[in-house]
C-alpha cells in the first residue's frame, strides 16, 4: 500500500531563531514559576509594537476578555453587543459575568462587523432602555473592521469600546493597529495563530488602573500583605515566565509571518481566482490584512460542488481545511439571543472554506491545496 501523503494543516506553530534561545536563558535564570523577566519585557515589548501604553499577559485571549469584561462590572440582565461572525471564546466571556450578549451581523466589504447594523442596535437599545453596557468588535481573519465610524457611534453614546484582535495582529487600519482605539484590545497567542507562545494572550489599554487590576485579578486577586488574604475572587490566568520567553522572540519575526501569510493568499489568487464560482476574502481600502487565513466564497451552481465537498476533497488528499465561523445567532449556546441582521453572516458559512496558510507552508505544500481545488471543481 502506498505511504499516505504527509498531513497539510490550517495553520501549524512556526518557530523562528530566537525562540530556543530566549527559553534557555529563562532555564538558565531559574525563572520557571509564573512571572519573572521574560513576562516583564514581553509585556513591555508587545505594547510598543502595538501602540498602547500597557500590557498585561495572560494564559489566554479567552482570560484577557473575561478580566475586560470583569472590569465593566457587568450584572446580571446587562446587555453586551457583539459581532456574531466570530469565534465562541469571543462570547463566553459576556456569559461567564451573566451578561447577555445581543449580535450584529457583518458586512461583505471587510466581513466584520457592520457599522451601519451597530448603530441600528445600540439606537434600539437604548429606545427599549437597554443601554449596552459595552461592544465588543472583532477583527476578523486577520483583517481590521471600519473602526472609525464603530469608535465614533461608541463615543456618541458613552458605551466602552472592546476590540478583539486575536485574529489581527500586525493588520492595519489607517496607519493604526488593531486592538488600540477602544478601551481595551485582547490578543492571543494560540497554537494556530500568526505568532503563538503554545497558549496564551495579551490585554492592552492606555488605562493604566485597567492594566493593573486586570493583573491583580489574573494573580488570584491576593492583597497585599505577608500571609494569602483575599478581598475579591481572582482567577489564576497569568502567563508563564518560560512561555513569554517563546512569545518575545515570535514577536521579533510577526513581520515576516505576515508577509509569508500574505504571500500564499496571493498564490492562491494567481492560481485559483480564474475558477468559475470562486471568490476570495476582500481586503478593504482602509488597511491592510495579515491574511491570517486565506478564506473563499464558494457558489456549488457555478463552481460544481459546494463547500462541504471541497472540504472533504482536501480531506482525501490529508489537507486540512475548515469552514468559516458559524455565526454565534445560529449557535445552539445562543438560542434565543438577538441578532441585527444576520444573512450576510450565515452566507458566508454557508460558502466559506478556510484554507491552509501557515507561514511555514511550502510551496510544495500549497501546490497541492492549489490543485485538489482544481480537481474539485473539474468534477462538476
Amino acid at each position: 500500500m502506498p505511504d499516505r501523503k504527509s498531513r497539510v494543516y490550517l495553520s501549524s506553530p512556526h518557530m523562528g531563531g530566537d525562540e530556543l534561545r530566549l527559553v534557555t536563558e529563562a532555564f538558565a535564570s531559574n525563572w520557571i514559576a509564573p512571572l519573572g523577566p521574560s513576562v516583564d519585557a514581553f509585556e513591555a515589548e508587545f505594547a510598543a509594537r502595538v501602540g498602547t501604553a500597557h500590557a498585561a499577559a495572560l494564559s489566554s485571549g479567552t482570560a484577557a476578555l473575561h478580566l475586560a469584561m470583569r472590569w465593566l462590572r457587568l450584572q446580571p440582565g446587562d446587555e453586551v453587543i457583539c459581532s456574531t461572525f466570530t469565534f465562541s471564546a469571543t462570547v463566553n466571556p459576556i456569559v461567564y459575568e451573566g451578561a447577555r450578549p445581543v449580535f450584529v451581523d457583518c458586512e461583505r466589504e471587510s466581513w466584520n462587523m457592520s457599522p451601519e447594523l451597530l448603530a441600528e442596535a445600540i439606537a434600539d437599545r437604548v429606545k427599549r432602555g437597554r443601554r449596552p453596557k459595552a461592544v465588543v468588535l472583532v477583527h476578523i481573519y486577520g483583517q481590521s473592521a471600519d473602526l472609525d465610524p464603530i469608535v465614533a457611534l461608541c463615543a456618541r453614546y458613552g458605551i466602552p469600546l472592546i476590540e478583539d484582535a486575536a485574529e489581527a495582529l500586525g493588520a492595519t487600519y489607517r496607519g493604526r493597529v488593531p486592538g488600540s482605539s477602544g478601551l481595551c484590545g485582547i490578543h492571543s497567542f494560540n497554537g494556530n495563530k500568526i505568532i503563538t507562545t503554545s497558549g496564551g494572550g495579551m490585554l492592552v489599554s492606555n488605562d493604566g488602573a485597567l492594566i493593573e487590576k486586570a493583573r491583580f485579578w489574573a494573580t488570584q486577586a491576593r492583597d497585599a500583605a505577608p500571609h494569602y488574604q483575599h478581598s475579591e475572587i481572582g482567577f489564576n490566568y497569568r502567563l508563564s515566565n518560560v512561555l513569554a520567553a517563546i512569545g518575545r522572540g515570535q514577536l521579533r519575526v510577526l513581520d515576516d509571518r505576515v508577509a509569508a501569510r500574505r504571500a500564499h493568499c496571493a498564490a492562491y489568487q494567481a492560481a485559483l481566482a480564474g475558477l468559475p464560482g470562486l471568490e476570495f476574502m476582500p481586503e478593504a481600502a482602509w488597511g491592510r490584512s495579515t491574511r491570517w487565513l486565506t478564506c473563499v466564497l464558494i457558489d456549488p451552481e457555478k463552481f460544481g460542488a459546494d463547500r462541504e465537498k471541497v472540504r472533504l476533497a482536501l480531506e482525501a488528499e490529508n489537507i486540512e481545511a475548515r469552514p468559516v465561523w458559524k455565526p454565534m445567532h445560529l449557535q445552539p449556546v445562543f438560542a434565543g439571543s438577538e441578532c441585527y441582521g444576520g444573512a450576510v453572516a450565515e452566507d458566508l458559512f454557508a460558502r466559506g472554506l478556510c484554507l491552509p496558510s501557515g507561514s511555514n507552508l511550502t510551496a510544495e505544500d500549497r501546490g497541492r491545496v492549489i490543485a485538489a481545488v482544481q480537481a474539485a471543481a473539474r468534477r462538476r
